[in-house]
């Protein structure tokens, strides 16, 4: 029998990417995801009733009522345990059955805090005696834990709700698990990325990386420079993201124990940016002359630096995460390569005809703009295949096809750190839809540390 994110029985639900399964007769549930750590189930069970149900505060617990974290994580998780009762979240009501109370406790007072890549998720929890408890690190812990708690309660054939006698251990394998989705080649509605951000909850996912702006459009409204949205969104009054449209993303998230790592790719694909921005993108020559088409941002003038500090200073003040991705993936180097400015540009610095070196220099002046806005850069692996001088960089995320734990080794080598992304590009499952080999994945099957 399956039950799907809203407790009823049916099919499975693809995207929550949540399943419980129940072994009938013995009501032992089995698929909590993802699988904890430590994990003891009894078919001692005992039955739920919404009326007879409560969240509380443990006495000793650092974060106590009013804590919006988990207040809103007890109203939300009441509904998800008991979808059917349509009185919601409240007081005691008068009920036959003895109450069961779940009882939380935290060691840190973080409830206003932002989650952030140190944030402890650890949480241990005890279903037993009619009663539930939850103890964890943090209110991000506490989070998992009732996620995990939620997907213990199961109904029985005439709607009855129960959970098992149940003892778990659990922290995360990697501090970082993300979801990235492009909003410029494909606009999504807010509510959209809302559901996601939903969805990423159910699966314990905590970094949603917000691809925000790409070549084909600029959805994300700067307030510095209106007409980069204004000019550059397929529309720009239905398919931009306003600054109340992000601060809600960020708020959901947060409620969710869930980062927004923001992505603004330069210099390559840009073109929706040079719409709002003139003299940002490098214009393409044909001979001597302009072709009227443009290429990646121009490196070689002072005022692509001064634009970029201006808007990455907004950037830094609207996202509060610590890191920021820079992008630096697939340059071109056609368009570079034909113009003039940029050719005596680079034999001015000593580059020569390595165009790759004027790439490194362009990121390594992004980088420095976004360290003195005290933000820790993340780049694609590009970037650090044609760094020089790798310690400038801090996280590089792999992402192309091939050996590519040969490039993380070569990555954590130099003493960065690393992002995984390329045995997991969702978009592309393959002609027979295996899903099954994004599971077969060893990320830690490589020489070194």
């Amino acid at each position: 029998m399956y039950v799907d994110r809203s407790g009823r029985c049916g099919r499975p639900i693809l995207n929550s990417l949540v399943l419980i399964i129940l072994q009938v007769g013995l009501h032992t549930v089995e698929g909590v995801w993802p699988l904890p750590q430590s994990f003891i189930s009894s078919p001692e069970q005992y039955r739920l009733n919404p009326q007879a149900f409560y969240f509380g505060y443990g006495r000793q617990s650092a974060a106590q009522p009013g804590c919006t974290v988990l207040d809103t994580a007890f109203k939300r998780y009441f509904s998800l345990i008991f979808p059917d009762f349509s009185s919601g979240y409240g007081a005691l009501r008068f009920s036959a059955d003895k109450p069961f109370g779940v009882e939380i406790s935290v060691d840190r007072d973080d409830c206003e805090d932002y989650p952030n890549e140190n944030s402890s998720e650890r949480y241990n929890l005890t279903v037993s005696n009619g009663r539930a408890s939850l103890n964890a690190e943090t209110v991000w812990g506490a989070l998992r834990g009732l996620e995990t708690l939620s997907q213990l309660v199961y109904q029985d054939d005439y709607g009855s709700s129960y959970v098992n006698k149940t003892e778990i251990e659990d922290f995360p394998r990697f501090q970082f698990r993300a979801i990235l989705l492009d909003t410029s080649r494909h606009y999504l509605p807010v509510q959209t990325i809302l559901k996601t951000l939903d969805a990423m909850a159910y699966s314990k996912f905590n970094v949603f990386h917000w691809h925000i702006v790409d070549d084909p459009s600029f959805p994300y409204q700067s307030r510095t420079f209106p007409d980069l949205s204004s000019k550059g969104a397929f529309h720009p009054m239905t398919h931009t993201y306003t600054q109340s449209d992000v601060r809600r993303v960020i708020s959901h998230g947060r409620l969710r124990g869930i980062r927004i790592l923001p992505e603004f790719d330069s210099p390559g694909h840009t073109k929706s940016w040079g719409k709002g921005q003139p003299d940002l993108l490098t214009p393409c020559y044909k001979g001597s002359t302009p072709s009227g088409t443009f290429g990646p941002v121009n490196p070689a003038l002072p005022s692509t630096y001064e634009f970029m500090t201006s808007l990455f200073k907004e950037i830094s003040s609207v996202f509060p995460d610590s890191y920021i991705h820079l992008g630096g993936d697939e340059v071109d180097f056609t368009c570079w390569r034909s113009n003039p400015d940029v050719r005596k540009f680079m034999q001015n610095m000593g580059f020569g005809s390595d165009f790759t070196k004027l790439e490194a220099y362009y990121m390594e002046n992004i980088v420095n703009i976004t360290s003195s806005l005290n933000k820790t850069s993340i780049v694609w692996q590009d970037v650090f295949d044609y760094h020089e001088r790798h310690s400038s960089l801090s996280v590089v995320e792999v992402w192309k096809q091939g050996c590519y734990l040969c490039e993380v080794r070569r990555v954590t080598a130099s003493g960065l750190r690393v992002i995984l992304a390329s045995p997991w590009y969702l978009d592309n499952p393959g002609p027979t839809h295996n899903w099954a080999r994004y599971y077969t994945v060893w990320p830690l099957a490589f020489k070194d540390s």
